[in-house]
């Protein structure tokens, strides 16, 4: 396990006064980070051997977003590697221990000269000492329509323009962004969101164009409302997809 601990900032906030499910992202992101940069495994290790971590997949259990002032705890357990793959739980906890936030992902070791993945060598399995797997509800990686939703409804939302800031060190946009755009996209104002789960599929580029394609529904057995976003080029092909499920409010 790795962690550090911070304090919830102004700038974090949204305008009811909790994180942003955005920022919680860039949290858990800067923890896996930092775990790296730690162990000697960090940037200038991977962009030496043309190596970077790519982020296939979130899935994120919010049980309430942290207040401004809030002093937090941002933890990741990696708990397997095997093969291309690297698995991580995050979670985030007050300083009195309730949890937050809880999360696992899957991510993909990339050779970024030639595009393609490759095997987890002993060096990376040694800098990131596995833990036992979080306790949570694991779901599929892959995200679709459920076939049993109610009052499915579609809609678009205007282009994207991909610009510098949506973009990372590893010039395409950045895992957050994405979620960015399609939280900014939402027109459901009932609930926080207690449930969020990203798929990524393609990377975007500086200049590309981002088209959501928003579908809403409501679940079948709570009937919580739900929204799928589909971020596409404008050839249809997908850069990512976001499925968020409402809960109640923040206290």
């Amino acid at each position: 396990m790795y962690f550090f601990t911070s304090r919830i900032r102004y700038s974090e906030i949204d305008r009811n006064g909790h994180l942003k499910v955005e920022a919680l992202l860039n949290y858990f992101q800067d923890c896996s980070t930092f775990q790296s940069e730690d162990s000697g495994c960090g940037m200038r290790y991977l962009s030496k051997k043309h190596l970077a971590w790519v982020l296939n997949s979130w899935q994120i259990e919010i049980r309430r977003l942290p207040a401004l002032g809030e002093r937090v705890r941002i933890g990741t357990i990696p708990y397997d590697l095997r093969g291309y793959f690297g698995y991580r739980n995050f979670f985030m906890d007050t300083e009195e221990g309730e949890q937050l936030a809880v999360a696992n992902s899957l991510w993909t070791l990339i050779d970024m000269k030639e595009t393609k993945p490759v095997r987890v060598g002993e060096e990376q399995k040694k800098a990131y000492p596995l833990g036992e797997k979080m306790q949570m509800e694991y779901l599929p990686r892959k995200i679709r329509l459920p076939e049993d939703a109610s009052g499915l409804q579609r809609r678009e939302a205007a282009p994207i323009v991909v610009r510098e800031y949506h973009l990372d060190t590893n010039g395409h946009v950045n895992n957050a962004q994405y979620v960015h755009m399609a939280l900014t996209r939402r027109t459901e104002e009932e609930g926080h969101i207690q449930r969020l789960r990203v798929e990524y599929k393609e990377q975007a580029h500086l200049g590309d164009v981002i088209y959501p394609e928003i579908y809403e529904w409501k679940q079948a057995d709570t009937q919580a409302t739900a929204q799928t976003t589909f971020l596409r080029a404008e050839d249809g092909r997908c850069y990512c997809i976001c499925e968020m499920i409402d809960g109640e409010k923040n206290a």
